[in-house]
């Protein structure tokens, strides 16, 4: 009997260690390869307006719409992307041309933007952003915001290549 559990043990033991260290795929799952894309989020694409004008303000300001710009896989920053920012805010709804804007990153891949408040538009505070160029794959995010007293509000793209 003590060799059968010693047996057992080391079987046990040994069956561990292999799942520990990843050495077999069968009961494993394989490992992410790289950073994966920034899926479009529903309702996102509402009421955008393509070729919205690059602008160094919507309105008189007082929110910031911030995130950063990465490229799928390695995860590199990618500079100069295009992106499209739109809310409904104090100053206008969502559907107006004055409460669209664009704004390009910056070398590391970040993007600022300010703006009017975002206020609620059918029940929730929310922004939309858009990532349109022929390079990499359109996606539309509609991010919520925690409070309708937030005065910024953060999305972030990964880009896969088109």
């Amino acid at each position: 009997m003590t060799d059968l559990l010693t047996t057992r043990r080391t079987l046990l033991a040994a069956a561990g260690a292999a799942v520990a260290t990843g050495m077999t795929g069968l009961i494993v799952p394989a490992r992410a390869q790289g950073l994966a894309a920034t899926p479009s989020m529903r309702g996102g694409s509402n009421n955008y307006r393509p070729g919205a004008p690059i602008v160094e303000r919507i309105g008189s300001g007082g929110f910031w719409m911030t995130g950063t710009v990465r490229r799928a896989g390695d995860g590199a920053p990618l500079p100069g992307r295009r992106i499209q920012i739109w809310a409904h805010t104090t100053e206008g709804n969502e559907r107006d041309p004055q409460s669209h804007g664009a704004t390009l990153t910056d070398a590391d891949g970040v993007f600022r933007l300010e703006m009017p408040q975002i206020v609620p538009a059918f029940g929730q505070p929310h922004g939309h952003l858009a990532y349109d160029d022929d390079e990499f794959a359109t996606v539309f995010l509609r991010p919520v915001m925690a409070s309708a007293s937030d005065t910024s509000l953060s999305a972030d793209f990964v880009l896969q290549p088109a």
